[in-house]
């Protein structure tokens, strides 16, 4: 596929941007590049390829689920402006 001049005119209007005339047609010739690069990707074969994450067999280290401080809920609800029932009571913000 070949991105013409105008059409390269026309999408930087579109996306607001500010090109020079002398630089249209190196945009086109690179746009037309890259539209080439994924038609050429997208008629590989992939059936055989399993989808992944990242292309390292990693594993993310996790640190262990232990509690690390102690539960001061009643201590902060007692010096909260209003509480019901173990929650925090705020203004209602939307109508």
């Amino acid at each position: 596929m070949s991105i013409t001049a105008d059409e390269v005119k026309k999408i930087a209007h579109l996306a607001r941007l500010g090109i020079d005339e002398q630089d249209v047609p190196h945009y086109a010739e690179d746009l037309s590049g890259m539209l080439e690069l994924m038609a050429a990707m997208g008629s590989v074969n992939t059936g055989d390829v399993s989808p992944m994450a990242h292309p390292l067999d990693l594993q993310q280290r996790l640190r262990s689920d232990a509690v690390t401080e102690r539960n001061e809920r009643e201590k902060f609800q007692a010096i909260a402006p209003q509480v019901e029932a173990g929650l925090y009571l705020v203004p209602k913000v939307i109508e």
